[in-house]
């Protein structure tokens, strides 16, 4: 394995806390993620049925490394043909999520627990934003 490939499997794979099923919760927000690792490992993918405000989301994401920007970017495809892009980084308890990319004021900001079985944060943007919450209700399978 070269070091391309380790930087990228490394980096991915700091991503390891979100692999499972997770029930979201916040105000006029309710529904399911589930992150499980595609066979080989190359992606993370990230299942998605929420409703928000009675606005329902469902589709699939794929984060993967970027090897150009050394980030994980993802694409999301909802099922009314949206691809929306984001950037992953989770450092210590704090997973960021931006919209787009780093430099965007649009992102997700949310705290792991000590246990790691629940991250507590809002979707921001300017001018808006709302609470959303994670908590874990599956184990991921080995």
């Amino acid at each position: 394995m070269n070091t391309t490939t380790n930087t990228a499997t490394n980096t991915l794979r700091s991503l390891e806390p979100l692999v499972g099923t997770w029930a979201m919760d916040g105000p006029g927000m309710s529904g399911t993620v589930r992150y499980e690792w595609m066979d080989g490992g190359g992606f993370l993918v990230q299942h998605v049925a929420l409703v928000n405000n009675d606005e329902v989301t469902r589709g699939v994401e794929y984060i993967g490394f970027h090897a150009e920007s050394g980030q994980l970017r993802s694409h999301f495809f909802g099922e009314n043909g949206e691809i929306l892009e984001y950037v992953y980084e989770l450092v210590g308890d704090t997973l960021t999520i931006w919209y787009g990319g780093v430099d965007s004021p649009a992102k997700f900001v949310g705290r792991f627990d000590v246990d790691g079985v629940r991250n507590t944060g809002a979707w921001q943007w300017p001018g808006g934003g709302y609470e959303s919450n994670m908590t874990r209700v599956e184990e991921p399978t080995r």
